[in-house]
C-alpha cells in the first residue's frame, strides 16, 4: 500500500518537474519509520523520479545554465553539510516537522499566478543556500521552496522553471544523501534503507509515467491542496512528538 502511494506521488510530482520529497518524508512518518531513515529513503526516491526528467528537460533545451548553476553552487554543498549533521532525534523531529509545514504553506501558493515581485540576487542566493540546508536534513529536494520564488520574480516560463526544479532537486538529493551515508555509516543506513525497494520500484515506475505523459487527472490546484494536507498533517504530528 505504501509502494502504491509512492507511485502516486511520483506520478503527479514528476508531471510537473518535482520529485515528492516531501510527500515521501510525510507518508513515511506516518507509517512509524525509524526516524534516522526517513532522509536517505527520500532522497533516493527523489533522484531516481528527477533523474528522468532533468535528462528531458536538458535534451529539450529548457535548462538555463547560466541561472541555475549559481544556485546549485551554493546549496548543493549546504545538501552535503545539512546531510552530516549530527542531530538529536527531538531537534531532527523538530527541524523535519517545521520543513513540512513549511512545505504545506509552499504547496497552498498559486505558483504561476503569484503577483510579480523583485528580490535582490544576494537574497535569492541566501534563500537557496537555506533551502539546501534543509534538504540535506530533512530529506527534501528544495524544489518545492525555490519554484514558487522563481514564479514571484518571474525569472523565466513554467516550463523552464519545472526544468530548473528538476536539475536542482537532484543535485541537493544526491549531496544530501552523500551526507547522511557519511554520517550514518554506510552499512548502518543503508543496509535498513535496502529493505524499501519497492517504494524505489514504485516511484521509478510512477516517475517515469508522470514525465513522459505530464498526466493531469485532476485540478493541479486541487492536488497542490491535498498533498499540502496530507504534508500539514504529518507536520503536525511530528512537532507534537518532538515537543
Amino acid at each position: 500500500m505504501l509502494a502504491l502511494f509512492f507511485g502516486l506521488v511520483a506520478l503527479i510530482y514528476a508531471s510537473v518537474g518535482f520529485g515528492g520529497g516531501s510527500s515521501y518524508t510525510a507518508l513515511l512518518t506516518l507509517t512509524g519509520i525509524e526516524p534516522r531513515l526517513i532522509p536517505v529513503i527520500s532522497l533516493c526516491c527523489n533522484i531516481v523520479v528527477v533523474t528522468g526528467g532533468t535528462i528531458r528537460f536538458w535534451r529539450a533545451g529548457l535548462i538555463e545554465w547560466k541561472n541555475v548553476l549559481p544556485l546549485l553552487a551554493v546549496s548543493a554543498p549546504l545538501a552535503f553539510v545539512g546531510g552530516l549533521m549530527p542531530l538529536k532525534e527531538t531537534t531532527f523531529l523538530l527541524i523535519l516537522g517545521s520543513t513540512l509545514l513549511l512545505s504545506a504553506f509552499a504547496l497552498m501558493l498559486p505558483q504561476e499566478r503569484l503577483p510579480e515581485a523583485k528580490l535582490p540576487r544576494p537574497a535569492i542566493m541566501a534563500l537557496s543556500g537555506v533551502v539546501g540546508l534543509l534538504a540535506g536534513l530533512s530529506g527534501i529536494g528544495g524544489g518545492i521552496f525555490m519554484a514558487p520564488v522563481l514564479h514571484l520574480i518571474r525569472s523565466a516560463e513554467a516550463k523552464r522553471i519545472a526544468a530548473f526544479a528538476s536539475l536542482y532537486i537532484l543535485a541537493n538529493s544526491i549531496t544530501g544523501l552523500t551526507g547522511q551515508l557519511l554520517k550514518g555509516g554506510v552499512d548502518a543506513v543503508a543496509g535498513p534503507a535496502a529493505e524499501f525497494w519497492p517504494l524505489l520500484l514504485a516511484v521509478f515506475v510512477g516517475g517515469q509515467l508522470g514525465s513522459h505523459i505530464g498526466i493531469r487527472l485532476f485540478s493541479p490546484v486541487w492536488l497542490r491542496r491535498i498533498t499540502a494536507l496530507l504534508v500539514g498533517y504529518a507536520a503536525i504530528r511530528l512537532l507534537s512528538q518532538a515537543l
